[in-house]
């Protein structure tokens, strides 16, 4: 009698575990496509026109008259800027051969992401890895060129280095 109530037990137990563990599964798996439905995905990255350049990241100066303070978690190419740039040539095969990225070799790039990819590397050295952006309408071929930025790494303490 009291194996059958310890047998019994045992199994109850491991029916009420197995019911815990496929309760948490759950769910609709997502295949392919966007798992937000109505928001819109980002283009996939052009890796033509990925380049690397090394210079000095400074905050941009404030031309922006109209006295509101910028999301920092909104991408914005406005509020950093890479100074003293050069080109590195580092990329992995079959990246930088577009015509827009063979034609970049700009001193100064305006850096386009968010404020927490740039600002623990103010007034440092450092590496930058991204797509360079065509320009905008009303832009013109002497404009300070945008680096949609995918990687910073500080190479050096200060920009003096």
């Amino acid at each position: 009698m009291r194996r059958a109530v310890w047998i019994g037990g045992l199994v109850a137990l491991l029916a009420a575990s197995t019911f815990v563990v496929s309760a948490q599964i759950g769910g609709k798996p997502v295949k392919g496509g966007n798992p937000t439905p109505g928001t819109p995905q980002p283009d996939p990255p052009n890796l033509g026109d990925r380049i690397t350049v090394s210079g000095c990241l400074q905050p941009a100066s404030k031309s922006n008259g109209n006295g509101e303070t910028p999301d920092a978690n909104t991408p914005s190419n406005a509020r950093f800027v890479l100074a003293s740039a050069q080109r590195v040539d580092r990329l992995p095969p079959g990246t930088g051969g577009s015509e827009l990225s063979a034609k970049s070799s700009s001193r100064s790039y305006r850096l386009e992401g968010i404020d927490s990819q740039f600002s623990p590397f103010v007034n440092m050295k450092v590496e930058v890895s991204g797509e360079v952006k065509p320009l905008a309408e009303g832009e013109t071929a002497g404009s300070v060129p945008t680096l949609l930025v995918e990687f910073v790494q500080k190479t050096a303490p200060t920009c003096q280095s």
